[in-house]
């Protein structure tokens, strides 16, 4: 006598592909989650470093790293290259040059207790990373000479090493929507130290933004904020 080949019903099918649904729809709400909390601490630090400066400037009447008697003020080291004491941060946002005063922006505002971090310019840790280990810093923006053409601003906080779709995300949240117009603006990385005239890159295609430069969302950039 033939056997009867067995199969799924179509209620056990139909069960099967919800919870394949639900399984898939947790695993990309999941990652959206993961993205926005990556974005926010992207917005964090942007945010954070001004507070470091007003908070420095009412301690002590000047700005960190270009403060002329940090030794007095927090135990710090006084920048050798430079104009000390002029109201400028100088040096690259990025450098690695320890007499800079761009570099010990850090020293001065950690060990005024508003940051945190290492205080040894010597430590592997002491220069700040982002959320996906790019460096994060600041400089005096030269309008000259400006980092990013047309980026406006006193100050530039930089963070580098974002991903295209991050950098979008991230200029939605703080500014206007467009990663090459307004105060936060989008550059393919650079070479550590590459001073000037770095041409932002747009949030969309032409027309959408100003530009005719695509974002990437794959691609790696470096997110300016001017303050």
């Amino acid at each position: 006598m033939p056997r009867k080949q067995a199969g799924f019903t179509l209620v056990e099918i139909a069960i099967v592909l919800v919870i394949i649904g639900l399984l898939l729809g947790g695993v990309l709400k999941g990652q959206e989650l993961i993205n926005s909390a990556k974005v926010k601490n992207f917005a964090t630090d942007f945010r954070n470093i001004p507070l470091f400066i007003y908070g420095y400037q009412d301690k002590f009447k000047s700005l960190p790293g270009d403060d002329r008697d940090p030794v007095n003020h927090v135990g710090g080291t006084l920048a050798t290259t430079g104009t000390v004491g002029n109201a400028v941060i100088e040096g690259a946002w990025d450098s690695t040059t320890t007499g800079d005063e761009s570099f010990l922006f850090w020293q001065h505002a950690r060990l005024a207790g508003l940051a945190a971090g290492p205080t040894n310019v010597v430590d592997t840790n002491y220069k700040p990373r982002n959320a996906d280990g790019g460096l994060i810093g600041i400089t005096s923006n030269n309008t000259a000479l400006p980092y990013i053409v047309n980026m406006k601003g006193t100050y530039m906080v930089c963070s580098a090493g974002i991903l295209g779709k991050y950098a979008k995300q991230l200029d939605t949240t703080m500014d206007d929507g467009c990663t090459n117009t307004g105060s936060v603006q989008a550059v393919a990385n650079q070479p550590v130290g590459t001073s000037a005239n770095n041409v932002a890159v747009g949030l969309t295609a032409a027309g959408v933004c100003p530009g005719a430069t695509q974002i990437v969302d794959s691609a790696s950039y470096t997110v300016c904020m001017g303050i």
